[in-house]
């Protein structure tokens, strides 16, 4: 039997990014790699990505992750949702859940019976026929509902850093000084640090992050900017000890430049403001972000700038981009602890034994463009979509003109109420559906199906969703304890958890 040497696989920077990437790479190809991740103390992490999708619960249980370990160690509490205050007009709210809606056929959706309904006056507000909406807006929670998490990330970072470790991962300390290249193919083959160590690879994954010290700097992929359609360029953000209100959503709160957020974890709560430097200075946003946050703060306010767009190749070479090194859309709809997992998850599904060829990448770096390019449209579509007028940020957003690719998705919305998941598209219909009636786009028309079913039929087909809905809430927990409940066994240094009484 003929022995194959390990693919040398070297990760440069840890963080977030780099720790994900580590263990999902050694716990499933196990002897079939050598793995070792590179990191400084002396280099800090962005560290505020702590809102996931519930693709997250997926990616767990690929690499066999236990949830009440994950929880009791991270801080982390349950996400249904986000709750959207003051963006289609200034007072306005709306959830959107994560959730789905029961009444629907193969040839139309649920919205269309419910706008239907809502033209004969039966129905009742969209979220109430949804489940993980109205269990988020009650404070409930049930592991049965399709649920998302809100986490530390640098706890999260040494959580999976020990999971990495004991399947095999190497740490090395140190500072990245200078990145080698082969003389004849380009491609990466080793990188030298400030402690004299030379550490060479196969296969290196960046997760340097906004710098990208391997596929930017070193090979030059190129950078295609976004930001005429997301024009935020700036976040800060604090920690602080209130832990009173603990509800199973984000909150994101729009102002005259941009937004805020709340993200409820068991031991702090976490803050942050997001703006256009284009429109207000930091020392603004500092006061707006500070006048509003509730409880002592537990660090000092840090600014984090940015740049929103894609490399144009993530992978080059033999170097792979995850995280912040791959780009970087908008911290709105909590998608960048996603792309670092899909991205790791693509790259193990095509992961090059034979050296990295160009179809390969190609492929990859094609599958990575589409998705990342969908996010962005979703994204950019809470901004264009508002009736706020109050500043130069929101009428700007209001009057842009958007990628021809959301151009059709509102028009088809605008006109016949049509919405769909594509192949690519990570978002389902239901959270286009959500975001586009909260953000004030009123459908003129829609599938006529649900005209087929009488006033009466139509009524109690809708309250009886209600009803059952109701009835499960009404038997659920609150979500403290249902975080209490979930990590009640796990012993964290002699504490069953840090989360408050």
């Amino acid at each position: 039997m003929s022995t194959v040497q390990p693919v040398r696989v070297v990760v440069a920077g840890g963080g977030t990014a780099g720790w994900i990437a580590a263990t999902a790479i050694v716990r499933q190809l196990g002897s079939l790699v050598d793995v070792t991740l590179v990191e400084s103390d002396a280099i800090g992490t962005v560290g505020v990505g702590e809102a996931t999708i519930p693709t997250a619960r997926s990616f767990h249980e690929l690499l066999k992750i236990d949830e009440a370990a994950f929880m009791a160690a991270t801080g982390a509490t349950y996400k249904l949702g986000i709750l959207f205050e003051n963006w289609g007009a200034l007072d306005d709210r709306y959830l959107h859940s994560f959730g789905t809606f029961d009444l629907k056929t193969w040839a139309a959706d649920f919205h269309h019976f419910w706008l239907e309904g809502r033209s004969r006056g039966i129905v009742g507000p969209v979220g109430s026929y949804c489940v993980e909406h109205e269990a988020a807006l009650a404070g409930r929670f049930s592991r049965e509902m399709s649920y998302a998490y809100h986490l530390d990330a640098s706890r999260y970072a040494a959580f999976l850093r020990q999971i990495a470790e004991r399947d095999g991962a190497k740490r090395l300390e140190g500072q990245i000084l200078e990145v080698e290249r082969h003389s004849e193919t380009g491609d990466i083959s080793a990188l030298l640090l400030d402690n004299g160590a030379r550490v060479e690879g196969d296969l290196f994954v960046d997760c340097t992050g906004f710098r990208g010290l391997l596929i930017e700097q070193t090979l030059q992929s190129g950078f295609e900017d976004w930001g005429e359609w997301l024009s935020t360029d700036t976040a800060i953000a604090v920690q602080t000890d209130d832990t009173a209100g603990l509800p199973p959503y984000t909150r994101a709160i729009a102002h005259e430049a941009g937004w805020q957020w709340r993200i409820p974890l068991q031991h702090r709560m976490g803050n942050g403001i997001v703006f256009s430097s284009q429109d207000m200075d930091e020392d603004r946003a500092r006061e707006i972000l500070l006048c509003s946050i509730s409880g002592k703060t537990q660090s000092e306010p840090r600014p984090i700038r940015y740049r929103t767009g894609k490399r144009r190749e993530a992978w080059k070479a033999n170097c792979v981009a995850l995280g912040l090194s791959a780009g970087f859309v908008e911290p709105l709809e909590s998608t960048s602890i996603h792309l670092i997992m899909i991205g790791v998850t693509r790259l193990i599904q095509m992961f090059p034994f034979q050296g990295s060829t160009a179809s390969v990448r190609e492929r990859w770096n094609a599958l990575a463009d589409e998705e990342l390019e969908r996010i962005r449209d979703f994204i950019i579509l809470h901004y264009k979509l508002t009736e706020r007028s109050d500043s130069s940020f929101w009428r700007r957003c209001n009057s842009m003109a958007v990628p021809d690719s959301l151009r059709f998705r509102i028009e088809s919305f605008s006109e016949a109420a049509q919405a769909w998941q594509g192949a690519g598209d990570l978002f389902r219909v239901e959270s286009w559906v959500q975001v586009m009636l909260g953000q004030r786009l009123e459908p003129k028309g829609w599938h006529r199906l649900g005209k087929l079913m009488g006033d009466d039929r139509l009524a109690s087909e809708l309250e009886r969703a209600r009803q059952h809905i109701a009835a499960r809430i009404g038997k659920m927990p609150d979500h403290r304890s249902s975080i209490r409940n979930a990590i009640r066994i796990i012993n964290d240094g002699g504490r069953v958890s840090r989360m408050a009484p």
